[in-house]
């Protein structure tokens, strides 16, 4: 593993607590957008960081960009292995992964789009086919065993498919194979390895743990003065608008349920909670519930534009939620600046309906 001392005799400083940085992967659902209506929930003062769906990690590296996160605990987790297994390559190995994605990016500058294809069919299924074999036969944990294994080359390869892909999506076919085709970009921004650095250097100063692990082991570690960040697979809000499937077993409207049972335990052990989610029906009602409220978490409705869908005029604005245990610190802006503020529960479920 690089350390801080490794980076300054290379003439590269670490990354300074108070710079800003954006986050390694494009991911449906980041959370960019949404930062200023999340943040104004960051409590004050906490024992630990927890985010049980970790994905492209927006929120961790505003609160690292904000030295919020130094000197404490930090467990990011993700039950996508690809996705832990990229991050603790690029940490751990951030040199090897560097110089991978350099090659990648040469090689698309004389092949183009091909070289996708390539990549995706030739070179990524492959390897991860070979990893899960190995974990059938018992040479490998069973458990995240494609996260134990990513080699650097691996994971410069799905850095590629994410800057080169459709959307920057991730999604797998009933065989478990990524299968997103390739994106429409003129020129795409491949290798960055400035980013690559602080992206791995923001890791290790964090002393971050990356665990694939679901999320109520995530969640079930959270206990008195934690801090949980919470960001699942929105609920669709219409049968044709779920975009649940970065895993081969999606996220179902059972699995919202048993995340809403643990968000309350952990509110009820005393940790600090915010989630995101979409203003579907159902998680208005799991997060207005009695339970919930006695749990101390309340619904905010917050503006937010989704830009991920295959046609451009079902992209647009939407009302997001966010349910949380800890007050504002922010003042609210009135609600004519932001109209979807005003929606109530039953101006959503019409909308929905």
């Amino acid at each position: 593993m690089q350390t801080h001392a490794s980076f300054a005799r290379a003439g590269r400083p670490p990354v300074a607590p108070g710079s800003p940085l954006r986050p390694l992967l494009k991911w449906a659902g980041g959370k960019r957008q949404l930062l200023p209506a999340i943040g104004a929930h960051y409590p004050g003062d906490f024992r630990r960081y927890i985010e049980p769906f970790f994905g492209s990690g927006a929120v961790f590296f505003d609160m690292a960009g904000r030295g919020a996160v130094d000197r404490r605990d930090v467990l990011l987790a993700d039950v996508n292995p690809d996705l832990i297994g990229c991050y603790r390559a690029l940490r751990d190995r951030t040199d090897e992964v560097i110089a991978e994605v350099e090659a990648l990016a040469d090689e698309h500058r004389r092949r183009g789009d091909a070289l996708y294809y390539d990549v995706r069919d030739a070179r990524f299924n492959p390897a991860r086919a070979a990893f899960s074999r190995a974990a059938a036969l018992g040479t490998l944990p069973k458990d995240a065993a494609i996260a134990t294994v990513y080699t650097p080359a691996v994971a410069a390869m799905l850095i590629f498919l994410n800057r080169t892909g459709f959307n920057g999506l991730f999604r797998l076919n009933r065989s478990g194979a990524f299968n997103v085709p390739v994106g429409r970009y003129a020129n795409p921004r491949i290798s960055d390895p400035d980013h690559l650095r602080a992206v791995a250097e923001t890791f290790r100063r964090t002393r971050a743990s990356l665990e694939c692990v679901p999320f109520d082991v995530a969640i079930g570690q959270a206990g008195r003065g934690d801090f949980v960040y919470c960001d699942p697979p929105y609920a669709p809000l219409s049968p044709t608008a779920s975009f649940a499937h970065y895993t081969a077993g999606g996220f179902s409207g059972f699995d919202q349920v048993r995340l809403q049972h643990t968000i309350v335990g952990a509110c009820q052990r005393g940790a600090h909670v915010v989630l995101s989610n979409s203003s579907a029906p159902q998680i208005v009602d799991l997060y207005t519930s009695p339970d919930a409220r006695d749990a101390g978490l309340r619904v905010e409705y917050v503006a937010a534009r989704r830009a991920i869908n295959s046609r451009a005029e079902s992209r647009g604005p939407v009302t997001e939620l966010i349910v949380t245990n800890v007050d504002s610190r922010a003042a609210r802006l009135p609600a004519g600046k932001l109209p979807m503020l005003k929606n109530t529960r039953a101006a959503v479920r019409r909308r929905t309906a």
